[in-house]
Formats: structure tokens, sequence, C-alpha cells
């Protein structure tokens, strides 16, 4: 009987999103290379808009004492669970993204007189700031989360790894190397991150994990057949 298809996710998965690799025949190897932790912030001064590029972001806004205050500003955000997750805790969600820079493009092109309000976290892209920055768009930044970087080796060898983030790929590479792994990134931020790292790089459809997940079900299915 043949060795399964072993597969390692640098993030441990939901039971459910597991279960897509585990009914395929695959063994999955599970770990955390990043942390996040929720930073406490004082109220800034709000702008006409509120942006939100992560759920880590929503997550820690949720948990402010004056959350009534945020929730009467309209918002634009990146990744469709974010804006359901805002959606869900009373937010109203105007313009939504895949990437952070399409929304750079869609503020720059109709937006540009207004002004934002960004929560970030520690590790954030420059891409939208420079954006706006570059565009002489009004906004301040508010840090309310802090990525953590959890470097440790792996024993087990994968034939392929899943990469949720830019600082999941640091932190894996601080103490483990790529070979010929096939590396299978949630978006072209984190497929960025591989540049000189990796050949082998496929990037999701759709930047979630469950399309991450999907892309590698579909690759190993199709080099079997």
């Amino acid at each position: 009987m043949p060795e399964p298809i072993r597969i390692l996710s640098t993030k441990k998965l939901l039971s459910n999103q597991k279960q897509y690799l585990l009914n395929a025949g695959f063994a999955v190897v599970e770990s955390d290379f990043i942390k996040t932790e929720d930073l406490a912030f004082s109220m800034p001064t709000l702008h006409d808009f509120l942006l939100f590029t992560s759920q880590n972001a929503v997550h820690s806004v949720l948990k402010h004492a004056d959350l009534t205050t945020l929730q009467h500003k309209n918002v634009f955000c990146v990744g469709l669970k974010t804006k359901a997750l805002l959606e869900a805790n009373g937010f109203t969600v105007i313009t939504c993204t895949g990437y952070a820079a399409e929304l750079a493009d869609y503020i720059t092109e109709h937006h540009p007189q207004a002004s934002f309000t960004f929560f970030n976290g520690n590790l954030r892209r420059d891409t939208l700031p420079d954006a706006l920055h570059q565009a002489g768009i009004t906004f301040n930044e508010v840090t309310v989360y802090a990525t953590v970087l959890t470097p440790h080796p792996i024993q087990t060898k994968a034939v392929g790894i899943l990469f949720f983030s830019p600082s999941g790929v640091e932190s894996y590479v601080q103490e483990n190397s790529i070979t010929d792994e096939i590396c299978f990134c949630i978006g072209t931020t984190t497929a960025e991150a591989l540049e000189n790292r990796s050949q082998n790089v496929i990037i999701a459809n759709q930047p979630t994990i469950e399309n991450t997940i999907i892309q590698c079900l579909n690759y190993f299915k199709s080099v079997q057949s």
C-alpha cells in the first residue's frame, strides 16, 4: 500500500478544513508558525471611513470599550471573511475587495477626497498606506494587534506545504528549508515571500484557507491521474 501524501499546514486548521484533506486520503501535519496578540489602543481621531485588511484587527477592535462609536462609521475592507465578521458585529461594509492593492486602486479612483482610519497589525504591508499617501489621501493608522513569529523545526517530511501569510513563510524558513515541496499560498503577497526560496508555488484562486486547500487537492489529483 503506497504511503499517503503528507501535507504540512503552517497554521492549525479548523476540523472541517482539515477534513477536506483527510477525506482525500492525505496525511496532515499542522503547526502554528505565527500567533497574534490583541493590543490595547486609545480611540483615535476617526476619519470618514474605517479600513480593515484582516480579521485579526476586527477581533481586537470588537473588544474596545467604545465600540459603538466605531460602529457608526462605514467600512472598507479586504476579504469576504473580514466583511462577514464586521457585518455580524454591527458594522456596515460598503466596499470589500480580495486584496489590499485592489482596495487601494478603488479608493484612489472613487474616493480621492475621503479620509480613512486604518486598523492594522504591527507587521502590516505597505501596499495600502503607500497608495493612499501617494494619492494625497488623508488617513491615520492604529495598530491593534501584534503578529509574533513562532519558528520551530518540523521533522516530518511533507510533499506539500500550505502557507497563509508572508509572516508564516518568514517564520517557517527560519528553522526549516524548502527543497522540492509544492508550496500552496493563500494569495500573491504570501507567494512573493517565497521568491528565491521555491519555484514550486501555486496560488489560490480566492484568498481563503478553503481555496488554498482546494488547490492542493486539485494539484495532487492531477499529478496522480
